[in-house]
């Protein structure tokens, strides 16, 4: 009977003592906790869901960076068609009307002045001209390789954007399986911490048990807290790539097991590298074309340009006399050849000259780097592949005894203090694996980007 009296006691106490702690703090802390999360939750008008093709897809179409790659193009084209058109024949039409205001003309001859009027005239003049010389055609075949050259740049920045657009697609999918993950661990430990402070509270475990088991379920909870809020920084992250409305939610429709595969990592790393299709390689090598045709430049301000013009004109004279000299048609041809400039052609010459030997120079350092590049692509992918694949088993390991160890503990069988050490190795085994998925997928889209094969 007296045991029973004591047990009652002891009961009571905890009762009480719970009640006083709700009453003091513990209960307003987890309100304002929970307010503030509410108030940090974003609101949205719409949804686009989207997989990782449609999300490349949709940014390449939005990218206002891209947009200006692509209108780059379509201004060298246009430069081009200028340099052509200023070697093509020109028309021009002109008119005038004259009006001397009664003024006439003196003109001696055989000591006699003779007086000569000037009637008004109304003119039509009609002009066709053309003009060739060998710097205007170097000047269209340097328009050609500013298009090209345009015209790679687009491509590399569309490659990069879709680069960008896989590793941001990437972190969010892998923090939202981490959050799954430790909202899983999170449950399993609060409701442990629960039977726990049940067990404190009638004085069959020490209350030092669930208040470490308290401490840990706030630990995790934070943890959860702050991933999710990391995960919405990244899920803004993908969306200013995409260039969204921000009152749209962004629903990823790709889960992560199926962009993870050994396939497509393989297939990077035995993919053989082929120079030619490198960007960098490519702009490096219309630069040594550009530099080539800017010598031909040079070279040719020492060619003679020909320029051949018709002219035809029309009067009407509004009153007879006068006198008509103008001819109705000019026919004009001219050629005009270079000679002497103290220097000034031979110097241009000379700088072209080395600038086309630096850019020769670049090219082919260039092109034993990109090698020496692959090679250290391939290892960077190699390693942080069997980095991801190690820190997967730990991570399901870490689960396992985090499972094992709950289930030893709800039967007596593990203390608190090893029950938080399964937690920690938990919490830094899903930290490992975020970090090795991310060096893996950042290593796989450098060297899918660097062999540019699509």
């Amino acid at each position: 009977m007296s045991g029973m009296l004591a047990l009652f006691l002891v009961c009571a106490q905890a009762i009480s003592a719970q009640e006083t702690q709700t009453s003091t703090g513990s209960q307003p802390t987890k309100d304002i906790k929970q307010r503030l999360q509410d108030a940090m939750q974003p609101q949205y008008n719409s949804t686009l869901s989207l997989s990782l093709k449609e999300a490349q897809q949709y940014a390449i179409k939005q990218n206002r960076s891209l947009q200006n790659a692509s209108l780059a193009v379509k201004e060298a084209r246009a430069q081009r068609w200028q340099t052509i058109a200023s070697m093509l024949p020109s028309l021009d039409a002109s008119g005038t009307y004259t009006d001397y205001l009664g003024y006439s003309a003196t003109m001696s001859m055989g000591g006699q002045n003779i007086k000569i009027t000037m009637p008004n005239v109304a003119a039509f003049n009609l002009t066709a001209g053309i003009g060739v010389n060998g710097q205007g055609v170097i000047g269209v075949l340097l328009n050609n390789i500013a298009i090209d050259m345009q015209d790679i740049s687009r491509e590399k920045t569309e490659d990069e954007l879709r680069s960008n657009v896989t590793k941001s697609y990437m972190s969010v999918l892998v923090l939202e399986d981490i959050i799954q993950l430790m909202d899983s661990s999170l449950k399993n430990v609060q409701k442990l911490a629960a039977q726990t402070k049940t067990m404190a509270d009638v004085g069959a475990v020490e209350q030092t048990q669930a208040d470490q088991l308290t401490v840990r379920v706030n630990q995790l909870q934070n943890n959860l807290t702050a991933n999710k809020r990391n995960l919405q920084l990244a899920t803004d992250a993908l969306c200013v790539l995409l260039n969204m409305d921000a009152q749209t939610q962004l629903v990823l429709t790709d889960k992560l097991d199926q962009i993870l595969n050994a396939d497509e990592v393989l297939s990077a790393l035995l993919t053989p590298f082929q120079i030619n299709n490198n960007h960098d390689y490519q702009l490096l090598r219309k630069n040594v074309e550009l530099a080539h045709r800017n010598v031909d430049m040079a070279a040719w301000a020492y060619g003679p340009t020909l320029s051949l013009a018709y002219q035809y004109t029309y009067q009407h004279y509004f009153q007879e006399g006068g006198m008509r000299m103008t001819p109705p048609n000019l026919l004009q041809v001219s050629l005009k050849v270079p000679i002497f400039s103290s220097g000034k052609r031979a110097a241009a010459v000379v700088e072209k000259r080395l600038a086309l030997q630096e850019a020769q120079n670049t090219l082919d350092e260039t092109t034993d780097n990109l090698s020496i590049q692959y090679r250290n692509l391939r290892y960077t992918l190699a390693n942080a592949y069997e980095t991801y694949l190690t820190e997967k088993e730990n991570l399901d390991v870490t689960q396992r005894v985090f499972a094992s160890t709950t289930n030893k503990y709800n039967w007596g069988a593990a203390s608190s203090l090893e029950l938080t050490n399964a937690s920690n190795d938990l919490i830094t085994a899903q930290s490992s694996y975020v970090q090795a998925v991310l060096q893996m997928v950042e290593a796989q889209v450098e060297l899918e980007k660097f062999l540019n094969n699509n």
